[in-house]
């Protein structure tokens, strides 16, 4: 037990308990201060645990068992007091047990849930390193945490990142600022066929081609408590770099998984 005012307070408190009854039972007629006593242990063993507890247990049978003893008009302790004295002994040391322990657990949780919490900062800042756009969805498909390449590639602001946002708001924020390289009249089905994609935990990898040019590689893995995990892998460097520029249009629309650039760029040629 760690000496402070948290540890000695309770001890004390019993001891100042049975000393004023022991004082005023001398003059005035002063009921048992057991029920005080098994407050007090309770106090001690949540502010310090069970051995402050235990020594306010202690302290609180013996107070009382002199309290009985004095108390009266004739000294001394009866069977009906012994078995009031057992009966404070078994709650008091029971009532130590029980908060004693319980402090324990919570603050083993605290601990627990600090350590979870300095884990999840430091996965959190290193993920915000990547080049791969990471969004963590619950399972009503909120977004829990976006990293910091995801918003640069979709520019999309701290403040809506940080409010939690459904993920078709997040695509509709790709729609509205242009980030996505498709027509107009082909943005209602992509978005259609991402939301059905994440509602289903489909895994299939497909290329985003963004308007600036960039390729994102976009998968969605399922998660065992119902959310999902959404990455955005770039991978615009498939473009070989030794190719003629002029053909770099070309090498983009090969990754176009539904092939509707591949046949607009042959037409182009054409």
């Amino acid at each position: 037990m760690r000496f402070g005012w948290r540890a000695i307070s309770g001890p004390a408190l019993t001891a100042a308990i049975t000393l004023l009854a022991l004082l005023f039972d001398k003059s005035l007629t002063v009921p048992s201060p057991a029920p005080l006593f098994v407050c007090i242990v309770a106090v001690a063993g949540s502010l310090s645990g069970f051995a402050s507890a235990a020594t306010s247990a202690a302290i609180a049978v013996i107070g009382a068992a002199l309290f009985l003893f004095n108390h009266g008009a004739v000294p001394g302790i009866t069977a009906v007091d012994l078995a009031r004295l057992g009966l404070l002994a078994m709650t008091a040391v029971g009532t130590a047990a029980i908060t004693g322990l319980m402090r324990e657990r919570l603050l083993e949780a605290f601990a627990a849930e600090r350590r979870n919490h300095v884990t999840a900062a430091r996965l959190s800042a290193a993920l915000d390193q990547v080049d791969i756009g990471i969004v963590l969805l619950d399972a009503e498909t909120r977004a829990e945490f976006i990293n910091r390449a995801f918003r640069d590639y979709f520019a999309l602001p701290d403040a809506k990142a940080d409010g939690k946002p459904p993920f078709i708001a997040l695509m509709y924020h790709g729609r509205d600022t242009g980030a996505f390289e498709l027509p107009e009249d082909e943005l209602s089905a992509f978005i259609a066929q991402r939301m059905e994609m994440v509602r289903i935990g489909d895994a299939t990898p497909i290329n985003i081609n963004l308007a600036n040019g960039e390729v994102l590689r976009f998968v969605c893995t399922a998660l065992p408590d119902g959310g999902r995990m959404l990455s955005y892998t770039p991978v615009t460097d498939l473009v070989r770099h030794t190719d003629t520029p002029a053909q770099a249009d070309y090498y983009r629309s090969l990754r176009d998984p539904s092939g509707r650039k591949l046949i607009r760029y042959l037409r182009v040629a054409e």
